[in-house]
């Protein structure tokens, strides 16, 4: 199975404030929406509760330390990000899609076999979420870079890394 982390980054490695994103950047939300759609997606609940609603066209896996924590339809609670991953499995599905928050992503990091980073190139001091380091251990295969426009606030650099 394949365990794919999804996050957006500034420099020093924020990716968060407040449970809410720091930036606005519609083009790295279109490329995040290929990514997921039609597949697993794991977060923590604070993640999950961040959204409106469930995350069209994606079946989404919930990590809580709240019994019986109440969840719509294709949405689905668990204890452990273990338990999720078994779940995974147990569907055969062959891959699923870490999308935060920080504590998440620095429990599967570990595990995981591939990154699919947004690189945003700006410094967020006041940021109270992070990603962990990205060792030397990961490879760049691809990077796309986009440059800021009327719509996206910042330059950012779509990098894929494998273990």
């Amino acid at each position: 199975m394949k365990i794919s982390l999804v996050a957006a980054i500034a420099q020093n490695n924020a990716i968060g404030k407040d449970n809410d994103l720091l930036w606005h950047l519609p083009a790295d939300f279109k490329h995040f929406k290929n990514t997921t759609s039609g597949h697993f997606i794991l977060m923590g609940r604070k993640t999950f509760e961040s959204f409106p609603k469930p995350l069209p066209n994606r079946t989404h896996l919930i990590i809580t330390r709240q019994k019986n924590y109440n969840v719509p339809d294709n949405c689905f609670a668990f204890a452990s990000v273990n338990d999720a991953l078994q779940f995974v499995q147990q569907q055969n599905r062959e891959i699923v899609y870490v999308i935060g928050g920080g504590e998440i992503y620095k429990e599967t990091i570990s595990i995981a076999n591939e990154l699919v980073i947004t690189h945003v190139n700006a410094v967020f001091e006041d940021a109270d979420a992070f990603f962990p380091e990205i060792t030397s251990d990961w490879k760049m295969i691809s990077e796309s870079f986009h440059k800021s426009d009327e719509k996206n606030q910042f330059d950012f650099t779509i990098t894929v890394y494998q273990k």
